[in-house]
């Protein structure tokens, strides 16, 4: 059953963030569990995501930290999922995926 197998894997190699901070700009220095460590330029998501508004405000941007789960989020309550935060500062699918067969990763 490929849910099962994707279910496993989920549990087995969770992913979250270990470290996040302020470089320039709008771009962070992002640190996973995995070890893996990575720049996210975030300019297009800030510019132009819903609910980033605040965001675009560099004063607002630096005060990034880590929320209880933990994931990068900010004071005005914006947060990005850690998986979407691998992909914008390592540039690839989180490990265990399979980008040719999602559903069966």
């Amino acid at each position: 059953m490929p849910w099962l197998r994707w279910f496993r894997r989920k549990r087995e190699m969770p992913l979250s963030v270990r470290e996040v901070s302020y470089l320039e700009g709008y771009r962070l220095k992002i640190v996973f569990s995995t070890g893996e460590s990575g720049v996210a330029d975030m300019t297009e998501l800030v510019m132009s995501a819903p609910g980033a508004e605040a965001l675009q405000d560099l004063e607002e941007f630096k005060r990034v930290g880590l929320d209880e789960w933990p994931t990068v989020s900010w004071p005005s309550g914006f947060a990005l999922a850690p998986e979407y935060a691998y992909r914008l500062a390592t540039g690839k699918s989180q490990p265990w995926e399979d980008p040719a067969n999602p559903v069966a990763a």
